[in-house]
């Protein structure tokens, strides 16, 4: 179903989608894995911090900039903000806040506290236009924003007309202690030029959310597991902007049923630290990272700005973390960038890709240099977002995205429906305690996507092995169709990176006069004497005659999504415009 302001929240499913039927994936768990998530205890994600700060206490759960904060500190800063959006601005469970911000100490506090008042969290990137940040308020009618200063002059475009009744400001530092805080938020307004002027009449500081909320009593506003948690925005399994509606219940079963391996693999005599290297506003370093590591206990190392490549490199060295999470591009920005190969990673024992494909000569190049296997998974937003990954305690298999996860089912299906043969593909189809409810406000695409009885049509094509490892094939709406044969677009990119002189590469489907659709391929050159005729003979090295490129470009930088995965629909429609 289609949620609106008015909707009843729906109620969670069982906890076991896949049923009492043994799975041959089954057999890669470990034994301290259960083939279904155990009873959750929590009845919603602000209690689930609340119980991490009881028994996390004093250890420190976020640093950032130089300062941190612990498990008890986040919980106190929490409830003051929750506190504060009860009585001082009066909302009510259900009213939806927005937070716009990069990854730093306040996230989280806000985050929490939001949840904890009963309020539905929008996510929204802090690189977006006036325009697209308009359609997100629209879209979601929030009462409240919650915006980094840099991105303030944007929100003043948005305001006029809009639902939004309260903005509240916060700087860079102002998690940190003085006179630190006056030092970051001085260089980044006055010296770095980072704060564009803005006007936003009765804007409330972050600092002062806090202050007042101290001197004010939390209510508890009753929230249950089926109550909304997020609107999160995504371009969906049917294409368009839209906010897939994710539960209490959808979360931390999420977190559960991935961080059982995770916890099987770091173990839990010691605290881990991780590095958050994915903006926490997005799905997947939401899930994995700002919840699922929160709730295990471990210190999350923040990083703001991922593309600062050398600071993140000195980051590396100086935390020393036991945790990785990337994308594949990340992966290999990092294995370009000068000093990482001194970095000592002897004590990291999982890290783990998402977001997008692994490409093989990433993953290659990243265990020759690190002595350390990438370990690869797959989600979307509309499940939470994580559906599989390659088992953390065994070498990955390269190239698959690996196992589902507990309580999680998966069948592949053809155009009409029906399962395919093993080994064929088609597309995933995914059922599970981490699935949506459906898409905010939007029945007809909700119903286009979900099932009568609960599954989740991806929109992936994917293959399955005899013993359930998950191969994704690709995007099944990205799929080039050249003289009725399927050429799949990830295929094409990963043998073009293959060739040591390309760094990256992105494939679209161009129309043609004879075959319909021909393959072209985008590529950003590593070395700048790689040539057009090089390209050609290296992937008819690779791939059959239809599968080749008939339009090679080269391009300094492929667009991406805020997660680094190549934006291929941008491609196309950038070449579209230039026919």
């Amino acid at each position: 179903m289609s949620m609106s302001p008015m909707s009843p929240a729906p109620q969670p499913p069982g906890n076991n989608p896949v049923g009492d039927q043994q799975r041959p994936w089954f057999q890669y768990y470990p034994d301290a894995v259960s083939p279904r998530v155990p009873e959750l205890h929590e009845q919603s994600l602000g209690e689930m911090a609340a119980h991490a700060a009881q028994l996390y206490g004093d250890n420190v759960a976020f640093s950032n900039l130089g300062g941190t904060l612990t498990f008890r500190e986040v919980d106190a800063l929490a409830t003051d903000f929750a506190a504060y959006l009860q009585h001082d601005l009066g909302l009510v469970k259900g009213d939806r806040i927005v937070l716009q911000m990069p990854n730093l100490m306040q996230y989280p506090v806000a985050l929490f506290g939001a949840l904890r008042a009963g309020l539905v969290v929008v996510n929204a990137n802090p690189l977006y236009t006036a325009t697209e940040l308009a359609r997100v308020v629209e879209d979601s009618a929030p009462r409240a924003i919650v915006v980094l200063a840099n991105f303030a002059a944007t929100v003043q475009k948005v305001l006029h007309g809009s639902t939004i009744e309260h903005v509240i400001v916060t700087q860079a530092g102002d998690m940190l202690h003085q006179p630190k805080r006056a030092i970051v938020n001085f260089v980044a307004d006055k010296v770095k030029k980072m704060v564009p002027a803005y006007s936003i009449p009765g804007e409330i500081r972050f600092l002062d959310t806090l202050a007042r909320g101290r001197a004010a009593t939390f209510t508890d506003p009753g929230v249950v597991p089926a109550d909304a948690a997020f609107l999160q925005y995504t371009g969906g399994t049917t294409g368009g902007a839209k906010a897939a509606v994710l539960s209490h219940w959808n979360l931390l079963n999420n977190q559960e049923q991935f961080m059982g391996q995770v916890r099987n693999t770091l173990g839990e005599e010691q605290q881990s630290t991780v590095i958050a290297a994915l903006p926490l506003y997005h799905v997947f370093a939401l899930t994995v990272n700002c919840l699922g590591f929160f709730r295990f206990g471990a210190h999350n190392v923040l990083i703001t700005n991922p593309r600062d490549l050398p600071a993140f490199v000195k980051t590396l060295k100086d935390s020393k973390p036991d945790g990785l999470v990337l994308v594949s591009t990340l992966a290999g920005a990092l294995l370009d960038t000068p000093g990482f190969a001194d970095v000592d990673l002897s004590q990291c024992r999982v890290t783990v890709a998402g977001g997008m494909a692994v490409r093989s000569s990433v993953a290659e190049r990243w265990k020759a240099t690190t002595g350390k296997d990438i370990t690869e998974g797959y989600g979307l937003t509309e499940a939470s977002p994580v559906v599989s990954v390659n088992p953390t305690h065994m070498p990955p298999r390269v190239g698959t995205i690996g196992i589902p996860l507990p309580s999680t089912d998966v069948k592949i299906l053809d155009d009409d429906r029906n399962p395919v043969p093993i080994g064929s593909p088609g597309e995933l189809a995914v059922k599970g305690p981490q699935v949506m409810s459906g898409y905010w406000n939007r029945p007809e695409e909700t119903a286009a996507c979900l099932t009568d009885d609960g599954w989740l049509l991806t929109g992936d094509v994917a293959v399955m092995t005899e013993d359930g490892f998950l191969s994704i094939v690709d995007r099944k709406k990205e799929i080039i169709l050249v003289s009725g044969f399927n050429v799949y677009p990830g295929e094409l990119e990963d043998a073009a990176m293959l060739h040591p002189s390309i760094s990256e590469a992105g494939a679209i489907g161009v129309p043609d006069e004879h075959a319909g659709e021909v393959p072209k391929i985008f590529v950003v050159r590593r070395d700048a004497s790689l040539t057009e005729k090089a390209v050609r003979d290296h992937l008819a090295e690779h791939l059959t005659g239809y599968k080749r490129p008939k339009y090679v470009e080269f391009i300094d930088e492929l667009p991406k999504t805020n997660v680094g995965k190549v934006l291929r629909r941008a491609l196309a429609e950038a070449d579209a415009s230039r026919r």
